[in-house]
Formats: C-alpha cells, structure tokens, sequence
C-alpha cells in the first residue's frame, strides 16, 4: 500500500511559491504544481486530502501523490521543473536544416530535372552533414519550412 506523504513549507518555500503562482510567466504546468504544493502544506494547520488538493488545484490525485513524494526526497526545485524526457536527439538541426534548404534551393545534380527527397538525402550525407537520413525526415523539415525541392 502507498503510504501518504505530507509536507511543511519553510517561509521561503512557501514565499517563492506564491510568486511562482502570481507571476504568470512559469509554464501552467509549474504554477498547478506550485498551487497543489500550497494547498498540500500542513505547516497552516489545514489538512486536505490528496484528493481535495488535486481537485483545487486541477490535477490528477495520483500526480498530487507523485508530487508530494519528489518534493520530500529532491526538494522544492525538482518537484517544481520537469525531468529531461527520453529519447534521441533530433538529426536536423538548425544548422543541418539550413544546408538542406540552401541544397533543394540550388540546381539540380546533371542529368536530374530536379531534387527528389531521396536525392536530397543522399547529398546531405555525401555531404557529410549527417551520417545518415531518411527521405521522410528531408520532406518532413522542407515541409516545415514551406520548400519544394521541385522549385
């Protein structure tokens, strides 16, 4: 069974909180975290439930319970901020994605009545801007910028 954690904020915890939450320029993920986390605290004398924290501050109770438990073991900054998220780092960057435009901008290799996503692809890495990259990610990131390799 989950045991229930419950927490008391310093005065600066509490004081930086209230600033998080009237300052309007955090991310609303970190300002509920920072509402759950003032509603959570018992230093006050007032005891809600997990239950009724989540429900005044617009989260889930189980998040609220998750919350709770980083704050007591990390700390005030780590409940407040996000962990990285998993995953590989993006192969276009901005760098990378600006020779890809200045390529499908350009002529066309001999032979070819223009670039196709494949052949675009396969410049950039004889080009040695990228070890390897699908066709897909080339019409992906030409879309995005709103080019057409055929013009």
């Amino acid at each position: 069974m989950s045991q229930r954690v419950t927490i008391t904020l310093t005065d600066e915890q509490r004081a930086e909180l209230e600033r998080v939450t009237r300052a309007g320029s955090c991310l609303a993920r970190t300002q509920a975290k920072a509402r759950a986390l003032l509603l959570a605290d018992r230093g006050r004398g007032e005891r809600r439930s997990n239950q009724a924290v989540a429900e005044a501050a617009g989260l889930h109770p189980v998040t609220v319970g998750r919350l709770l438990r980083r704050f007591a073991a990390e700390g005030l900054e780590a409940a407040l901020r996000d962990r990285p998220r998993p995953g590989a780092e993006p192969k276009v960057t901005g760098e990378v994605e600006a020779h890809l435009v200045t390529l499908a901008c350009s002529d066309p290799p001999l032979g070819q009545k223009r670039w196709t996503l494949r052949l675009l692809a396969d410049r950039m890495v004889a080009l040695g801007h990228v070890e390897s990259l699908s066709h897909v990610t080339v019409g992906e990131r030409l879309k995005k910028t709103r080019s057409s390799p055929g013009r």
